[in-house]
């Protein structure tokens, strides 16, 4: 792949098609090296391996497993617990990693690597919340007081993101996208800003907005796209009260890191149009929210005429 005008590969992960892109080299930069952009992708598998809720086998279901026990995990799942606990305590609930049990009892248990249907055995449990669990930073270590399957699809495909982004950063110019959450890194092959399109949450094929960034990321979270297998609504739950938001049917957020744009974006749907750009807006991020009925709601400095632009790490 050195001295290639253009590298373009995808890659099946973490149930989606992630696609990076290296533009090239301007005057400094390093060439696309196949290596870097192998090892870009498997930051998604080893998230994928350490965060999926279908693998018994996985850190973050021997977590839910061991009630009362204090268990040692990675650096990566802590870090991405302790992100998604901070927000669920910033939201008061509204957005909750514990809803894990719920989702399989609306029909999300299928293993999307196999297609096979794995069950976690714990209970749909109501009253569970993000307060069940604990975490000692000193020890790397987290403590559940009960039962319970935390799912982290908010958090972990964002985090994949910013992993792999680092990995590509010496590129400069570069683009992830992982199934329309989206990380682009210096300039397009223009010059300039990327140009991000937001979709349509209810028409495909259509874009709604479009967005300039540069070194950030853009991510959206849309209820149309995984009905629920199993009862109405879709997939994207209200930590509150365990039941499908309905208020949004888009919400996209423009962020420095995947991780805050994608968790973000997922705490704002399901806040709904006022009270979630009200939370972008107190968190200094930008973001755009679509009510059901389709009406615009939005920060100031969302849209085309005002580029992101943040600091190339």
């Amino acid at each position: 792949m050195i001295g290639v005008d253009r590298v373009v590969k995808s890659m099946p992960i973490m149930g989606t098609i992630v696609t990076i892109e290296v533009l090239p080299a301007t005057t400094g930069d390093v060439e696309p090296s196949g290596n870097a952009i192998d090892r870009a992708f498997e930051w998604f598998r080893e998230v994928e391996r350490v965060c999926n809720r279908f693998d018994p086998s996985s850190e973050l279901r021997q977590i839910g497993a061991r009630a009362g026990d204090k268990t040692p995990v990675g650096e990566i799942l802590f870090g991405a617990l302790e992100f998604a606990l901070a927000l669920a305590a910033d939201t008061d609930g509204a957005f909750d990693p514990t809803i894990g049990a719920r989702m399989e009892s609306r029909g999300f248990q299928v293993d999307y690597r196999t297609g096979h249907t794995a069950p976690s055995g714990i209970a749909d449990d109501a009253t569970v919340s993000y307060r069940d669990v604990h975490l000692d930073r000193t020890a790397r270590a987290v403590t559940v007081d009960r039962p319970l399957l935390l799912d982290l699809g908010a958090v972990a495909k964002g985090l994949a993101i910013d992993l792999a982004a680092r990995e590509l950063r010496p590129f400069r110019n570069f683009g992830i996208d992982a199934g329309g959450d989206v990380f682009v890194g210096g300039l397009n092959a223009s010059r300039e800003p990327w140009s991000v399109g937001v979709r349509h949450p209810l028409r495909d094929g259509e874009l709604v907005d479009v967005v300039r960034v540069s070194n950030g990321a853009v991510c959206t979270s849309a209820g149309h796209e995984r009905p629920a297998p199993a009862g109405e609504g879709h997939h994207i739950l209200d930590g509150r009260d365990r039941a499908p938001s309905t208020a949004a049917a888009s919400a996209t957020v423009v962020a420095e890191t995947a991780m805050v744009a994608d968790a973000f974006a997922t705490a704002a749907f399901v806040l709904g149009p006022a009270d979630g750009v009200a939370f972008l807006a107190r968190h200094e991020v930008s973001g755009v929210i679509y009510s059901a009925a389709m009406a615009r709601c939005a920060t100031p400095d969302f849209g085309s005429d005002h580029a992101a632009v943040f600091p190339d790490a």
